[in-house]
């Protein structure tokens, strides 16, 4: 058994390559194709993660789930992905995401063919939570292997750029779902998006390896020049080491879960409820309303884009600002898409675009931020723990918030979700001038040292 679990081991670091001209070649050549590669994996996660948001209206008119039910289910699928984040997080810190990553796409695109398969609540709880335990397989690898192939002078532009891949596998999804559910049954949506995550998961065997060390390239801070010492960052740390001193110590962990917390519930909100909002109080057909929720994620899109490139460029590696700014407004968006005086499908596309935009900049970065702020090392694991408070906030998302539409309207949905907004932005406020850990959680300006006067006798 032991020899069949061996081959999530780290990849060997090989003897390092001493031709510079033939670092640089494959360093060039390798960090596009593990890029595309996990872009490409993690678009297909979104695939089965995604895939009962927009069966919902179907499974209320075929099999008269309500509300509360519904909302039972995303809180078991966010709860159990959470934990998985979380644990596995510890897991892929040490572990290859070549075959972490993949076997984990596998294993939930099988638990997506099986929920087609079902017809009870109780196995539609144990696929849907079995489904979101093998979807926290997915983050520690892309952690990992964004910390070890990009360095933190670069890392918010490709991130960001990854972090698209939501985007892209959300925006398709609802057309695969419509297409299939209006063809031939929502089954049959459950079960194709399952088969291509299947493939895709034997697509990332085939393309992902491990460190750059593990194929003789020097580590990223060496190749790049990076100030931070690689030396030091290359160290193996324990898992006491990564979970006590760089996680569970760690204030600036504490500070991004939290605020994590209130970011997550609005965008599992939109995402898992919208659908039905559109359907029930504006009459849209549930291929119109995946239409206008799809500019949800476009907006995403182009909002991580901008979020990464601004903290890069604008504010020099600082995620701070941009989670401040973008978390305030959130609040705004919400209230204006919920009581604005118009109604018109352009208009809800235009809020979906606006929403998407300012919320994919927060779920980003702080995730991002969680990583920078610990250990090299311990990036999947940090991650992976503000990944668990997220998937808190998704899962208050589900029960929680279906109960509130059930007894106070969609207005007080909308009243919850502006409010956390607001929370978020106070939240992250105290790391807007916050780069990396050793700058202090409440970092003051410095006093400026008196210079002394030079007096003459008089």
């Amino acid at each position: 058994m032991s020899s069949i679990f061996s081959i999530f081991n780290p990849a060997p670091h090989a003897e390092e390559i001493q031709d510079s001209e033939s670092v640089k070649r494959q360093y060039n050549y390798w960090r596009i194709r593990v890029f595309y590669s996990m872009f490409l994996g993690y678009a297909f996660y979104y695939f089965t993660r995604k895939s009962f948001t927009f069966a919902m209206p179907t499974l209320v008119t075929d099999l008269g789930l309500d509300k509360s039910e519904l909302g039972i289910l995303g809180s078991i699928m966010a709860i159990a992905y959470g934990l998985s984040k979380f644990i596995n997080g510890i897991i892929g810190d040490r572990s290859n995401p070549r075959y972490f990553m993949a076997v984990g796409l596998i294993l939930t695109g099988v638990t997506n063919i099986f929920f087609g398969l079902s017809s009870s609540l109780l196995f539609f709880a144990v696929f849907w939570g079995l489904n979101g335990w093998f979807q926290g397989f997915g983050w520690p690898g892309c952690a990992r292997l964004l910390t070890h192939w990009y360095s933190h002078s670069e890392r918010g532009r490709w991130w960001s750029f990854w972090n698209t891949s939501h985007n892209i596998g959300g925006a398709i999804i609802p057309i695969i779902i419509g297409v299939c559910a209006g063809l031939y049954g929502w089954r049959s949506a459950m079960i194709a998006t399952g088969s291509f995550c299947i493939l895709a998961g034997f697509f990332l065997i085939n393309r992902l390896r491990d460190t750059p060390q593990s194929l003789g390239l020097p580590a990223i801070e060496k190749f790049r020049n990076d100030v931070q010492s690689h030396v030091e960052q290359e160290k193996e740390l324990s898992v006491r080491e990564i979970l006590m001193e760089h996680v569970l110590k760690n204030p600036f962990i504490w500070v991004l879960a939290f605020s994590y917390f209130f970011v997550y519930i609005i965008r599992q909100a939109v995402n898992d409820w919208s659908v039905l909002y559109l359907v029930e109080e504006k009459n849209y057909s549930q291929i119109a309303s995946g239409g206008v929720v799809m500019w949800f994620e476009v907006g995403g899109f182009f909002g991580s884009l901008a979020a990464g490139w601004a903290s890069d460029k604008l504010f020099q590696g600082r995620r701070g600002p941009i989670n401040v700014l973008f978390s305030f407004l959130i609040c705004l968006a919400v209230a204006v898409f919920a009581w604005a005086p118009f109604d018109s499908c352009f208009f809800d596309s235009l809020m979906m675009f606006l929403i998407g935009f300012l919320i994919f900049g927060p779920q980003m970065l702080i995730g991002m931020a969680a990583a920078e702020l610990s250990h090299k090392k311990a990036a999947a694991t940090a991650s992976g723990f503000t990944g668990t408070w997220a998937y808190a906030g998704a899962a208050v998302a589900g029960y929680p918030l279906g109960f509130v539409i059930q007894n106070y309207g969609w207005d007080g949905y909308f009243v919850v979700l502006s409010a956390c907004g607001a929370i978020s932005s106070l939240l992250l406020l105290p790391l807007w001038a916050i780069k990396r850990r050793e700058d202090g959680l409440f970092k003051k300006t410095p006093e400026p040292i008196p210079v002394p006067v030079k007096t003459e006798n008089v």
